[in-house]
């Protein structure tokens, strides 16, 4: 808000100038946040849009195939989708497990078979509480010498991450979420790797490279060439002082309490009539899904919102693949995080409960 108040009286572009080393106090945290340097970290509006600029990197043309799981975000394979349909880009999903969340030795298959441009997959979907083992796909990636693509938009926050060990090309994640910063900024995860094979996004701007010629430009060094010149200073403030926040409570403190809850709230959304819920894998989140008999999850959201508790509904468009399998074209999900309570969690449930009996 001071920021903003900034820009007000001095203009946007003092504002930033007289924030510089705030701003890169910023930078400084969301890179510990996810164990790498400051200049590894591209400031974006969005996690979709640095999902969709490190995709950019990539010049997919006919015949190029993009690997991903059968869980991938709703955007991510709306994308996938559109550069088949523009590019010819081909798309293959990895299968399942049993259990839930993509198959490593199924990705091991198919890489054999057939070598992907790239491979792209969403941490923990929008739609359950499935974690997907993002090292395990990393280490098929690094076999294979594949470039991989991690979407951890509703990872980051709540669960600890090193991009050395996950040994992802890039990761893109947003402020909000789990780590409970402003809506309207993520960030980008560039690797030293990316960097060096000479990646850049395809509408690459005058923050990402410097026009030095009439008919030539130079990048920028680091993951600064994945940024663009317009950004909102408050929001990058914002993100730093929620990453801040969030190494201060400990990732670990802050996973396994909100993890605690999650389950808890399973454990009595299951016990309800004509309930089901939907989360699935060998690791769940902090993201409790449910179904429910002849109760649509919108409904169920705007009445829970109006006793003052707040939920989601996913519904089948989230996840076409995921949602058809289960059966179900909409569901609750309920997502607590380490300031909720126990009695919280009961309350929002008997809610629920009174409202489907």
């Amino acid at each position: 808000m001071a920021h903003l108040e900034a820009e007000a009286e001095l203009g946007g572009y003092e504002a930033a100038e007289a924030a510089r080393e705030s701003l890169d106090r910023a930078y400084a945290a969301v890179a510990r946040l996810v164990g790498t340097a400051p200049e590894r970290i591209a400031m974006a509006q969005s996690s979709t849009v640095a999902f969709a600029q490190a995709l950019s990197a990539f010049d997919l043309g006919a015949g190029d195939l993009i690997l991903t799981s059968q869980a991938d975000y709703a955007s991510n394979q709306i994308m996938y989708l559109s550069l088949a349909r523009r590019r010819g880009v081909e798309l293959a999903r990895a299968a399942d497990l049993p259990e839930g969340g993509i198959d490593p030795d199924d990705l091991r298959r198919l890489i054999a078979r057939r070598r992907p441009a790239l491979v792209a997959v969403s941490w923990i979907p929008t739609n359950s509480g499935l974690v997907q083992d993002v090292e395990a796909v990393g280490a098929v990636c690094r076999e294979a010498g594949v470039p991989f693509l991690v979407d951890a938009c509703q990872a980051v926050g709540q669960l600890a991450i090193d991009v050395e060990r996950i040994g992802c090309d890039y990761l893109a994640a947003t402020a909000r979420k789990f780590l409970r910063g402003p809506r309207g900024i993520g960030f980008l995860y560039v690797s030293e790797r990316a960097t060096c094979r000479g990646d850049y996004p395809l509408l690459v701007d005058m923050r990402g490279a410097t026009w030095t010629e009439a008919d030539a430009f130079a990048l920028a060094d680091g993951a600064r060439r994945f940024e663009t010149w317009e950004m909102a200073g408050a929001l990058v403030l914002g993100l730093g002082a929620a990453a801040e926040y969030a190494l201060e409570v400990g990732i670990e403190t802050a996973r396994e309490r909100a993890w605690r809850l999650a389950e808890r709230a399973r454990e009595r959304l299951a016990a309800l009539p004509g309930a089901r819920v939907l989360d699935r894998g060998r690791v769940r989140s902090a993201l409790a899904t449910a179904a429910f008999a002849a109760h649509d999850g919108v409904e169920l959201k705007l009445a829970l919102r109006a006793r003052g508790i707040n939920t989601s509904s996913p519904e089948r468009d989230d996840a076409v693949i995921d949602m058809d399998r289960k059966g179900v074209r909409s569901g609750l999900r309920v997502s607590p995080h380490y300031y909720n309570t126990d009695e919280e969690i009961d309350r929002a449930v008997e809610a629920i409960g009174a409202l489907t009996a």
